[in-house]
């Protein structure tokens, strides 16, 4: 192991550690000014749709970006958990038996079947809305302007334009297999919208100029792309005990992927073309992109 690849792993475990520990303070069953109550169960279901370990890989890109930048630690970490309850309410969601139907993640039962439907969809919905809660409270010190930017820039990445509506095309790609225009556009919104947001999100924390924003923005799709292809390309390659949920699930239902369409052999370099593309476009910033860079190809070569 490189010196770079292992402040690499140090980073991204000491930052999935601190976003876990502000995401379980935040969760606690005690109410936030102008709460009336938090119900225990309900309160239980979100701890454990999103305290169940994870890389915290969106926080993390997040709050790299924004140091990279210059941004204040404390706002980019409370940012970088809201969009992990983003990210983790889309999870609870998605495995419901009227979507993905999972009963597995991280290798642990699901929401829906450690509680029951109903308390996993209440769950789901509790943390969408809290996520918009942090980003705008007096914790989150943070220009008025800049939060503004953030809960409409992470509002478009999650919903109908962005992550939902990836969803609602994944559902309908079950039924009529979409083309290769149609396979980038669906994956582009399911997984890569909020990838590009925890990039451009993290410029947005920092203030940042909007060549740098664009910049950002750009390296985020890249990675999103590459994060999808290389799921995809575990679901055929991987197992279950490894993943931590279901393989298998896209062959089984038909569904259209680029590794069906083009071969694991060429996933496999086009991981390693993105991984490059996407490294390229942080050289302007020199020896502060080093960690950026190394979760690009972190993510192109990724077993789980």
């Amino acid at each position: 192991m490189t010196d770079a690849t292992d402040q690499f792993e140090t980073r991204l475990r000491q930052s999935a550690t601190e976003t876990e520990a502000l995401l379980t303070s935040l969760l606690s069953e005690a109410p936030l000014p102008d709460e009336i109550g938090r119900p225990q169960n309900l309160m239980a279901a979100m701890r454990h749709g999103s305290l169940n370990g994870g890389k915290r890989l969106r926080p993390f890109l997040l709050r790299q970006a924004a140091e990279m930048l210059g941004g204040p630690k404390d706002a980019a970490l409370r940012v970088g958990v809201a969009l992990e309850c983003i990210h983790c309410y889309s999870l609870i969601h998605d495995d419901l038996p009227a979507m993905d139907d999972d009963d597995l993640r991280r290798g642990q039962p699901t929401v829906h079947k450690a509680f029951d439907e109903a308390t996993a969809i209440l769950a789901g919905d509790s943390l969408l809305t809290f996520a918009f809660d942090i980003i705008a409270a007096p914790e989150t010190e943070l220009a008025d302007r800049l939060k503004t930017e953030l809960v409409l820039t992470l509002a478009r990445a999650a919903g109908a334009g962005g992550m939902a509506g990836g969803q609602a095309l994944d559902l309908a790609a079950e039924k009529v297999t979409p083309d290769e225009a149609g396979i980038v556009t669906l994956q582009a919104m399911k997984t890569g919208a909020l990838l590009r947001f925890a990039c451009e999100g993290g410029a947005i924390v920092a203030g940042a100029t909007a060549d740098d924003r664009q910049r950002l923005r750009a390296f985020g799709e890249k990675i999103g792309l590459a994060f999808q292809l290389a799921d995809d390309l575990l679901d055929v390659t991987s197992d279950a005990a490894t993943m931590g949920k279901a393989t298998g699930k896209d062959a089984a239902r038909g569904k259209g992927t680029l590794v069906s369409l083009h071969g694991t052999a060429w996933a496999e370099q086009q991981l390693d073309t993105l991984a490059k593309e996407a490294s390229a476009l942080l050289e302007p910033y020199g020896t502060k992109a080093a960690i950026l860079q190394q979760a690009a190809r972190f993510i192109a070569d990724r077993t789980s």
